[in-house]
């Protein structure tokens, strides 16, 4: 358990807590969500002991251990798989014993400590520590390259893998899914899922708390809130908290009518490809949510361009990639694509395989290896890439990075237009230099959206953003009359604002004629076949040449055997799938402030209260069967290639 009672915590003169209460039992999967700088990761520093609360105390359950993700890494000359495996600090204290018992020449001893490396899972240690970095975007021959190889985002993904080996009780995670792309999001969210301790989780991936979390604490007027359920339920939750509150009214009314337009105007744009029906879906939803970022400091829009071409930019028979001296790495060859006006365009593919790269060709940034690039005459590109913030003039403020891109505009309009971004007051003046990444990203939009663009290229444009700016930038996409290609991690960004995926793979790009679920299933069908081939070439190069025919047929009854374990696992998520709409039919139900408010519909509120608690009860067990017949499967995988 760990319990805050009457905790004041400040950081300088800026007070975070105010005798604040929360207490957390065992085997919460605890997401940590509130603005940036309302003291998240001060909380954080609390519970590891790096900080002492000004007043109240912290009660936490002895012998607890907590596994937290370091800031710095230091052993770059360590493997990438030393490194990951140095995080269990008492499986290693075992093996410097051990090898010194063998040189001595001790064997009870050697013995003894034998036994104490397998107490500690210390000999499947290499494999799981392996397996961890693979689901986290590296290859095989990656895990014997230094640390130093790296560059810092993938160090953090390395980092990310040392902090879940650690053996743990408690896993303290502040933004994980920061330098991820979202094949590894999609298998760390699995990952979570099956851990069996307390999680507690700093995110502004919406869909991955939904995902992770059965709790909610929210930073709240320096109090914390606890809250059951995950993000999409405390969204609801809060929402109709605020409902009740007369002061709110005006505010929320005019949220809702804004929202409501953003619908009328997609609706007879939408077709029935399932990803434009979903992004209906999600634009219908943001109107019932809208109330619970009623008090969002957040709010633009992102203007087009008054002049367009038709089309705007086209790709003809372009080879993309990098030229270093007479060497080039094409990454993908022949490609052809025209971009429309009022396309919305998702890129989806494994990591590595030329999503960044293809849109740094449509900027120009990235000269075509062959082929043509060809602009519209009143093309205007707006691009935002993570690479962008390190531009940003450091001495500068956001009024005069805004004035430098037009020198005549009025002060006025320039602070109006910073203020939607959150830079009011003083910060409109304040340094660069002195900003979190989070406001220097909101920076950088706001520099896009000052341009007027008619084409948006946008690669992962919410990293460090928090989830109110997230929800303002969906919604400012969901307005936005020009074209959008994007590149994200984020999912309910992505279903908000996107019509189509183009799928990027094997050295192609195509369109993905299906929605975000049917790639997580594709994704996992790709994965699997690799293995499987993977498996397949190992036995025959094992094997001797007269024996590999048999190898092969060795194979295919291994195959054969596991298709009962496949067939469990996919009608169990077959149910759980089908329950989850369910559920997710009365919450919407349930989101209908007027049910609480209403006298005559009381049994109606508890009809759907009752079904509520009885399907999530229901949803609770499928998952846990899903994921017995899940693990089972990968067991009896794992022993096929042993």
């Amino acid at each position: 358990m760990i319990a805050l009672r009457q905790v004041s915590l400040q950081r300088g003169t800026q007070a975070l807590l105010e005798e604040a209460d929360l207490t957390l039992h065992a085997g919460y999967n605890v997401g940590i969500v509130g603005p940036n700088g309302a003291g998240k990761s001060s909380m954080f520093s609390l519970l590891l002991g790096e900080l002492a609360p000004e007043k109240g105390e912290l009660e936490m359950s002895g012998g607890q251990r907590i596994a937290h993700m370091a800031q710095e890494v230091e052993t770059l000359n360590r493997s990438i798989h030393d490194y990951v495996i140095d995080g269990h600090r008492a499986l290693r204290d075992a093996e410097v014993a051990l090898l010194k018992a063998q040189q001595d020449g001790e064997a009870h001893r050697e013995a003894e400590l034998h036994g104490t490396i397998e107490a500690l899972d210390g000999y499947t240690a290499p494999a799981r520590a392996a397996q961890l970095l693979v689901g986290l975007g590296f290859r095989q021959s990656d895990l014997a390259r230094p640390l130093s190889d790296f560059s810092g985002g993938w160090r953090m993904r390395v980092n990310l893998a040392r902090t879940l080996f650690m053996p743990s009780d408690v896993l303290l995670l502040d933004e994980p899914t920061n330098h991820l792309d979202l094949d590894a999001l999609l298998w760390l969210e699995q990952w979570l899922v099956r851990y069996t301790g307390t999680l507690l989780l700093i995110s502004h991936d919406r869909d991955f708390l939904d995902a992770v979390c059965d709790h909610i604490v929210h930073f709240e007027r320096r109090q914390l809130v606890l809250y059951r359920g995950n993000y999409s339920t405390f969204e609801r939750t809060r929402a109709e908290k605020l409902a009740l509150q007369q002061a709110q009214a005006a505010k929320q009314q005019a949220r809702r009518a804004e929202i409501e337009s953003f619908v009328e105007r997609f609706r007879y744009k939408a077709t029935k490809a399932r990803q434009a029906q979903s992004r209906l879906k999600m634009l219908e939803r943001m109107g019932d949510i809208a109330v619970a970022h009623a008090d969002s400091p957040f709010h633009f829009s992102i203007p087009c361009a008054d002049r367009i071409s038709r089309p705007l930019l086209v790709l003809d028979e372009a080879d993309l990639g990098y030229r270093s001296g007479d060497a080039e790495l094409r990454q993908l060859s022949n490609i052809s694509l025209s971009l429309q006006p009022g396309q919305r365009i998702g890129l989806l593919g494994p990591n590595g395989a030329g999503k960044s790269t293809l849109i740094k060709s449509l900027t120009g940034e990235l000269p075509l290896l062959n082929g043509k690039r060809i602009a519209g005459e009143h093309l205007a590109v707006g691009y935002f890439a993570q690479h962008q913030l390190e531009s940003l003039d450091l001495s500068a403020t956001p009024f005069l990075h805004i004035q430098r891109l037009s020198p005549r505009a009025a002060d006025a309009d320039i602070r109006q237009f910073l203020g939607g971004f959150g830079f009011r007051g003083d910060d409109v003046f304040a340094e660069v230099g002195r900003f979190s990444g989070g406001e220097k990203a909101r920076l950088a939009l706001a520099l896009v959206a000052w341009l007027k663009p008619n084409l948006l290229l946008l690669d992962e444009p919410t990293n460090h953003l928090d989830l109110e700016m997230r929800e303002a930038l969906t919604q400012a996409l969901a307005s936005f009359e020009g074209a959008v290609l994007v590149v994200s991690h984020d999912r309910h960004l992505l279903r908000a604002t996107v019509d189509e995926f183009w799928k990027v793979a094997d050295h192609r790009v195509e369109p993905f004629d299906g929605d975000l679920d049917d790639y997580r299933a594709w994704l996992k069908a790709r994965l699997e076949g690799e293995r499987r081939d993977a498996r397949a070439d190992k036995v025959e190069n094992d094997a001797p040449r007269e024996d590999r025919k048999a190898a092969r047929r060795v194979a295919a009854e291994q195959r054969e055997a596991l298709r009962p374990l496949k067939r469990t696992r996919d009608k169990a998520e077959q149910v759980m799938e089908k329950t989850q709409q369910a559920l997710s039919a009365v919450e919407q139900t349930l989101g209908d402030s007027a049910l609480y408010t209403d006298e005559a519909r009381k049994a109606e509120l508890n009809q759907r209260l009752a079904e509520q608690a009885k399907l999530a009860s229901a949803l609770a067990e499928q998952e846990h069967a899903w994921l017995a017949a899940e693990e089972a499967l990968e067991e009896a995988e794992q022993q096929l290639e042993d």
